[in-house]
């Protein structure tokens, strides 16, 4: 595993995996549209042999397992070990799931193995994406297709926005982090996107950026509560050693902005979420 991927699995594995874990139900449901705005167009078809990459704890790869059948065959795959037990349980007695832990950019695939790639915000975090992309299409077959979701721009993605200026607002600027180097936001760029696939070997290169909502359960108080655990809220807390009442005070600031997002359907956050599509050489 090259650096870049070393540091990844380590952030995976402990703190944004022990909280992922821990969030998994509240996670699933916030990103539930998006999940099926991937599998929708990936169009996954009985019997379909497919990679999920960057499962996490397995929503994505039991949804997909719907999709293919018992005739079919979905192998998740992610860094995480954290993340990977928690997937293992809940698809305990799936005759059509497995999980591997492995970083997918190198992991020696089997030539030609799988019909398509899908993957759920799990592409984001290469060290080198048009190695990785090179190396899951030679694992998949002729004509094979890769469906997958990113983040779009930063301004239009409140989620991250709203919890970023709340912590920022009662605490302080936190050392800027590259949006470019590996992270939720590193693929927000349509074209460069398209020009890593194309690197990468793939054709009939399609991207898409959609504005839609996330989806989240509860209250705009419980809402900001998922928030500042996770993402540039909880980094933001970390790095000033946020106490008790700075969680509760950045709580607050973030529960009022999430308000006007509430609605008789539940909070409705907007987001602009890239959805991309390409296909291996056909036969």
């Amino acid at each position: 595993m090259n650096a870049g991927n070393s540091d990844q699995a380590e952030f995976w594995t402990t703190d944004a995996g022990l909280k992922w874990v821990a969030q998994q139900a509240a996670l699933d449901a916030l990103f539930q549209s998006v999940l099926d705005g991937t599998l929708d167009r990936a169009d996954l078809h009985p019997g379909d042999k497919v990679l999920d990459v960057g499962c996490g704890t397995g929503a994505s790869t039991l949804h997909a397992a719907k999709g293919v059948g018992p005739s079919g065959f979905v192998l998740g795959a992610d860094i995480s070990p954290t993340m990977l037990e928690r997937a293992r349980d809940r698809s305990a007695g799936a005759a059509n799931v497995d999980f591997l832990m492995a970083d997918v950019a190198e992991h020696p695939f089997e030539q030609g193995k799988f019909d398509q790639m899908v993957s759920r915000f799990g592409v984001m975090f290469f060290a080198d994406p048009t190695a990785a992309f090179a190396n899951i299409h030679n694992a998949l077959k002729h004509n094979g297709k890769v469906t997958f979701a990113t983040w779009g721009q930063i301004p239009n993605n409140p989620w991250f926005t709203c919890a970023a200026q709340a912590a920022k607002a009662h605490l302080g600027s936190p050392p800027p982090v590259d949006p470019d180097a590996p992270g939720p936001f590193s693929m927000r760029n349509v074209d460069v996107v398209v020009r890593i696939l194309a690197n990468a070997g793939f054709e009939r290169i399609a991207a898409e950026t959609v504005d839609m909502y996330l989806t989240p359960h509860g209250t705009p108080a419980e809402v900001a509560a998922l928030a500042i655990s996770i993402g540039p809220a909880a980094r933001t807390l970390s790095h000033f050693n946020g106490t008790d009442g700075d969680f509760a005070a950045v709580a607050a600031r973030l529960e009022t902005a999430f308000e006007p997002f509430a609605s008789s359907q539940g909070v409705r956050i907007p987001a602009e979420i890239n959805f991309f599509q390409a296909h291996c050489k056909a036969a």
